[in-house]
């Protein structure tokens, strides 16, 4: 029987591994990459705005070089309070009432009735904007809007998590949640509807408790509501900003906190290749 060096088995294992994995995660992308000499719209989504803010390199090596960051893994529980979250305020908006928790948090309105709620909501359409001064078709998906007694529309994103305590918005990490909150109030202010939209935002945020006696085969949550007051001045010279960026012929600087470039920048560094 022949025999090989563990060395080269594992190599082996390891590119078998890498080849059966490499669907969640292709390094080199031909589409949706910008091209200074078009004249087509570029579509650009609120999440790549967060991504220019957090790092104009990786932001530049994404939509102009097509090599985005490795994906993290699917938050599937998220998503699946998300989706029941939103059959429950359907009910609500079918009936024209208002969901118990808008009562108990003193907020006169109701779930908004559009016919373009479903689209709205989809991944990779949402609300859309074309921005004349950069040519970006800025898009973002929605979880739910409410309408008050004066008309007003509010943004309303649903947020799950686990932990001990209150739930709030303090962390410094959650800066992307305001931003993501503020573009979708920008891209609806942008409506042909002439939407009037107020500052004031909802996060419905749902806790999983952990301190029962027992899991028993379930998981329950405490659900806040937690208004913010939203500001989308930073917007359009950000849109500008990225704009520049992405017609530059040299890689901008990285963030000094983005811990993507400094992965990269060690791997650099002690490559011996």
């Amino acid at each position: 029987m022949r025999r090989y060096p563990v060395l080269f088995i594992e190599r082996s294992v390891n590119i078998a591994l890498y080849k059966s994995m490499s669907k969640y995660y292709q390094p080199q992308r031909s589409k949706n990459i910008f091209n200074p000499d078009s004249s087509e719209p570029f579509k650009l989504s609120r999440s790549k705005i967060d991504l220019f803010l957090e790092c104009p390199r990786c932001f530049y090596l994404d939509r102009r070089l097509g090599i985005g960051r490795p994906p993290g893994y699917p938050f599937t529980l998220n998503s699946a309070v998300d989706k029941l979250l939103k059959k429950e305020f359907d009910l609500h908006r079918a009936g024209k009432t208002a969901h118990p928790l808008m009562q108990v948090y003193g907020i006169d309105a109701v779930p908004f009735q559009d016919l373009r709620m479903e689209q709205w909501r989809e991944n990779f359409v949402g609300v859309q904007h074309l921005h004349a001064p950069t040519n970006f078709l800025v898009f973002g998906a929605i979880d739910d809007l409410w309408v008050n007694a004066q008309g007003e529309l509010h943004v309303v994103d649903y947020k799950a998590t686990s932990k001990e305590g209150e739930v709030t918005l303090d962390a410094e990490w959650q800066i992307g949640y305001k931003r993501q909150m503020e573009v979708y109030q920008w891209l609806l202010r942008h409506q042909q509807d002439n939407f009037t939209v107020s500052d004031t935002g909802y996060f419905v945020y749902c806790n999983g408790k952990s301190d029962a006696e027992a899991f028993d085969g379930k998981l329950e949550f405490e659900v806040v509501v937690i208004p913010y007051t939203g500001n989308d001045g930073w917007i359009e010279e950000t849109l500008v900003q990225a704009h520049v960026c992405l017609h530059a012929h040299t890689l901008p600087d990285a963030h000094v906190d983005c811990d993507y470039c400094r992965y990269r920048e060690a791997v650099r560094e002690r490559s011996i290749v």
